[in-house]
């Protein structure tokens, strides 16, 4: 089950197409004057917000037809490859504390995480729409596979919880350990640690996500929706567990702003989301395949 090199393409059209419409030419709607300040939904203009919305449908559609006739599996990756260059451009969340010492700031900027992450992934969703519509439209090319649902409505619900609580799980365990720097003890939090590089983010969001969603595949044959969407839930947890008010309190009194209790709020939700949710799909297909090669190589 390797991928053959007509199949690379396509995949490469697909990021493509994300990385120009979005990562390159929609740049400016999240770019700041402030070369350290990070790339928050909240600082956008409500008409960037619509255009990005318009732009995330626009990828989404063309990004199916570029990779057709795999475009419902492949033309997902293109919104949020777009996303990733943003992520990798945007400034630290130590330098948006910098910027925002003050504790009513900060906790003001914790708070609106969550509908920051939201937005985010809803922009993946809106691309996902397009690639659904693009298919609709391609149907009398191509019939759409059927397939086959055994499980009750409630064991599928079911499902997707166990996945989702999984997942957060899973990667909030995961980004701790796999997004290291310089850590310090400290007598009331353990320890203490400095903001992980932009490429740590990388490799630490991407495939934590990717294992939690081979193993929510593999035990419970649920599709990359539940593992990305648990972004938005990461980052809830994230802030209530690590940004809560008394240990900002003390962060502000005992810490410079490059610390943080716990790696996983050093992540800013543009990075959450984007690299969330390519390791999401990744991590599916890698599932697939190895249940491809239990069935057919080991015989």
């Amino acid at each position: 089950m390797e991928l053959s090199l007509l199949m690379r393409l396509r995949i490469a059209a697909s990021v493509a197409t994300g990385v120009v419409l979005i990562g390159i030419l929609a740049w400016p709607l999240a770019a700041s004057s402030e070369p350290l300040n990070a790339v928050r939904a909240a600082d956008i203009s409500v008409g960037g917000l619509i255009i990005l919305v318009v732009l995330s449908f626009l990828t989404g559609l063309i990004g199916y037809f570029v990779s057709w006739p795999h475009g419902r599996e492949i033309g997902i990756l293109a919104v949020p490859s777009g996303l990733t260059i943003w992520a990798v451009r945007s400034g630290s969340m130590s330098s948006l504390m910098q910027l925002n010492p003050a504790i009513e700031h900060r906790r003001a900027i914790y708070t609106s995480f969550t509908l920051d992450c939201a937005f985010w992934l809803a922009l993946v969703a809106v691309g996902f729409i397009g690639v659904l519509l693009a298919q609709k439209i391609m149907s009398g090319s191509r019939k759409p596979v059927k397939r086959k649902k055994t499980d009750t409505k409630t064991v599928q619900y079911l499902s997707a919880i166990i996945a989702m609580a999984g997942t957060v799980f899973i990667t909030q365990f995961c980004i701790k350990m796999f997004a290291q720097d310089i850590s310090f003890t400290d007598d009331k939090l353990g320890a203490v640690i400095s903001q992980p590089s932009i490429g740590q983010i990388v490799f630490a969001v991407f495939l934590s996500f990717g294992i939690a969603a081979f193993i929510v595949k593999k035990f419970l044959d649920v599709g990359y929706i539940w593992p990305a969407v648990a972004t938005v839930f990461l980052t809830v947890f994230a802030v209530n567990s690590y940004a809560r008010e008394d240990v900002l309190q003390y962060f502000v009194q005992q810490w410079p702003s490059a610390f943080f209790v716990n790696s996983v709020i050093s992540v800013l939700p543009i990075q959450l989301v984007a690299f969330g949710c390519l390791g999401s799909v990744t991590g599916y297909w890698m599932a697939m395949r190895y249940n491809y090669w239990r069935k057919h190589e080991m015989k």
